[in-house]
């Protein structure tokens, strides 16, 4: 085996202990050192990278994790689509604990992250209308559906700085909003993702009902997460392993990379000349 994948996973450990033949590599990046090392292995023929993105012990808050690190990495490793699931809270009593939520869009409500590679000296501005891929929806909608799991077809993520949870009345407000659901880490992971070409999913694993503000639920809190998340572990890595044998072959047509074409925005004409960030150095 190659140091090279094509399919990339952001999640815990759970996933690679299943498989065979996993090897572990490190990835420096310009960046800094990514969560951990990568874990590289086969699944349905093709070639996957795992990377835990909180580490593989769970010792990096979502606030502390190196997002551009992370996804540089993957990228290098020749990534072209990915698969981002988390634990997440509910802002709807509709949408339950032990629910799968496939989003579709996402709000970030993050203060202090450093969420682009795009710093210059080539001004680029890239659509974030359709952050997560539509034909990587649908499979993972389908997938999710064959492995009998009560699932949402499309929701709204907001993303929060953390570690803290949400105040009842910041609660309240994304409820209110029509937002489904809550969690601290798909921005900016998703979004550098789709600044380096990369198609992303997200599954969102929901473990408890956010600050409580519905009636008859509780506020969250570490351990309920955590047994919640457990109890369904079995599933998230089913589904995700079940729904990399059903990516298209052909990564390119998704058109993540295509998407990277007309971003320039210093109004200057492209020219052959012009180096992209996303074309150099992976």
């Amino acid at each position: 085996m190659t140091d090279r994948a094509e399919i990339g996973v952001f999640g815990g450990s759970g996933f690679y202990s299943l498989l065979d033949d996993v090897r572990e590599i490190k990835v420096d990046t310009p960046y800094g050192p990514p969560s951990d090392s990568f874990f590289l292995a086969s699944v349905a023929g093709r070639a996957v990278a795992f990377l835990p993105r909180h580490g593989r012990r769970h010792t990096i808050p979502p606030h502390k994790i190196n997002y551009r690190a992370n996804v540089w990495a993957m990228r290098s490793l020749g990534v072209k689509a990915v698969i981002s699931p988390c634990a997440a809270g509910s802002l709807q009593r509709h949408v339950k604990p032990g629910d799968f939520v496939v989003c579709d869009q996402l709000v970030d409500r993050t203060r202090h992250r450093v969420d682009t590679f795009y710093d210059g000296p080539i001004v680029t501005h890239l659509s974030s209308a359709e952050i997560y891929d539509p034909t990587l929806r649908a499979l993972a909608i389908e997938t999710i559906r064959d492995h009998g799991i009560p699932h949402h077809e499309r929701g709204t993520i907001v993303i929060i700085e953390g570690p803290r949870f949400s105040t009842k009345a910041e609660s309240e407000w994304f409820a209110a909003a029509g937002w489904e659901v809550i969690s601290m880490t798909q921005y900016p992971e998703a979004w550098l993702c789709r600044e380096l070409g990369m198609a992303v999913v997200n599954i969102a694993l929901i473990t408890d009902y956010d600050a409580g503000v519905h009636e008859g639920t509780e506020a969250v809190d570490a351990q309920s997460v955590l047994e919640v998340f457990a109890q369904n572990a079995e599933r998230i890595q089913g589904v995700v392993l079940d729904l990399i044998g059903r990516f298209p072959a052909d990564l390119d047509s998704l058109g993540a990379r295509a998407a990277l074409a007309p971003t320039r925005g210093d109004g200057h004409t492209i020219t052959p000349e012009d180096v992209r960030l996303f074309e150099t150095g992976l």
